[in-house]
């Protein structure tokens, strides 16, 4: 079974084009639902369902 593919903060920030420091604030603000974290490191774990939510969130649909 392959191990699940999970985006960092910084691939998403670029996937959405805008800053990691954006993404965090929008995060931090509740404007996007907080993501996973990962339990060894504790790093955001995006999936691609999270980027295209976090898509439609900012109006960006059709991108």
């Amino acid at each position: 079974m392959a191990k699940a593919k999970y985006l960092n903060v910084n691939e998403v920030a670029s996937e959405l084009q805008i800053s990691k420091q954006t993404l965090v604030r929008y995060e931090n603000k509740g404007v996007f639902p907080r993501p996973k974290r990962n339990n060894l490191n504790n790093w955001r774990e995006y999936t691609t369902d999270d980027v295209r939510l976090l898509r439609v969130i900012m109006g960006r649909v059709d991108e």
